[in-house]
């Protein structure tokens, strides 16, 4: 990994308990696996402990780590760190892309309820007029009977929907591998995208991002939503067209949560940096500061399963790992 991770990963009481059931030097930390002391150091290592910044391993790192039985990466995505060969070798990996959804989702119903306060423009106008009304009573506001669409039951999705219960929402869910009832179990009902983009007064965007999720929230569904509807971005910024979306807040029929763009970031020329509109983040949803320290104890707990000999929390399933971020 990037040694800067280190310490804020595995912050002292964490890296006790790591070091209690692994053999490792934490002083050592690797971003280069060709150099000698890493190829040293793999060809007896049966366990990798990894997170932004490691270097792939591939079948020709692989080769030269004939004990490697696990890795446990300290981070979101695996898909591109391990090469065919050690999956093959059937080479176990854990992530914690679940420790990464639970700020997202968090994030995710900020925005949400902020947005149906209709926070933004209401905290525009104070800004100009430096005063208000006592006691008006602000129409087309609030939270009651809103209706929230949900774009993919990923792990991020999932937190949202069971965040949204306690909450009087109509929850709407599109994702093609989720069936009716298993939503209705998630609190949502099942519908097409273009159904759901057209009830909404939210949609939330949490489906991974793949050669076939590009732009799904295009010109054409960007279109079907009504005036008024908010739209939430924390997945990645492929997923929505950003042109077309500039267009609709421009012209100011929607509105927008925006922690993620294409291109990232935004040309400093964009407009959404200034519309009133439009809430944008700088890719903050995610784990930060004190946050990252979770992503470690998610790892530290299965390198923990795992020196006992126990089935680990955080694994990574590889029959499904092309549908996931």
């Amino acid at each position: 990994m990037s040694p800067e991770f280190l310490p804020q990963l595995f912050p002292e009481p964490l890296m006790r308990r790591l070091a209690a059931v692994l053999d490792f030097d934490p002083e050592f930390v690797v971003q280069d696996f060709s150099e000698p002391a890493a190829k040293a150091a793999l060809a007896e290592a049966e366990v990798v402990v990894s997170s932004w910044g490691v270097p792939k391993l591939n079948d020709d790192v692989l080769a030269g780590a004939p004990h490697l039985k696990a890795v446990l990466h300290a981070a979101g995505t695996v898909k591109w760190i391990l090469g065919d060969a050690g999956w093959e070798r059937g080479i176990v990996v854990s992530s914690s892309s679940g420790a990464n959804a639970l700020p997202v989702a968090e994030y995710t119903l900020a925005s949400i309820l902020m947005a149906g306060k209709g926070i933004f423009q209401l905290r525009e106008d104070f800004r100009k007029e430096r005063s208000f009304t006592l006691g008006y009573i602000h129409p087309g506001v609030g939270n009651f009977g809103r209706t929230i669409g949900v774009v993919s039951a990923s792990k991020i999705g999932r937190r949202v929907l069971e965040l949204l219960r306690p909450f009087d929402f109509t929850v709407l869910l599109y994702d093609p591998f989720v069936g009716a009832a298993e939503a209705a179990e998630l609190g949502a009902e099942s519908v097409g995208l273009d159904e759901l983009v057209a009830r909404a007064d939210v949609v939330s965007v949490h489906a991974p991002d793949l050669p076939e999720t590009e732009h799904l929230i295009n010109a054409e569904r960007l279109a079907l939503m009504r005036d008024g509807t908010v739209v939430v971005n924390t997945a990645r910024g492929r997923l929505v067209d950003t042109a077309a979306l500039t267009v609709e807040l421009l012209n100011g029929r929607l509105s927008a949560v925006i922690d993620v763009t294409h291109p990232e970031p935004l040309p400093a020329h964009s407009p959404l940096y200034d519309l009133p509109n439009v809430f944008l983040t700088p890719h903050v949803a995610g784990s930060h500061g004190n946050e990252l320290s979770r992503m470690g104890l998610f790892m530290v707990e299965d390198a923990e399963r795992y020196a006992a000999g126990e089935p680990l929390l955080h694994r990574v399933d590889p029959e499904t790992l092309w549908r996931q971020a």
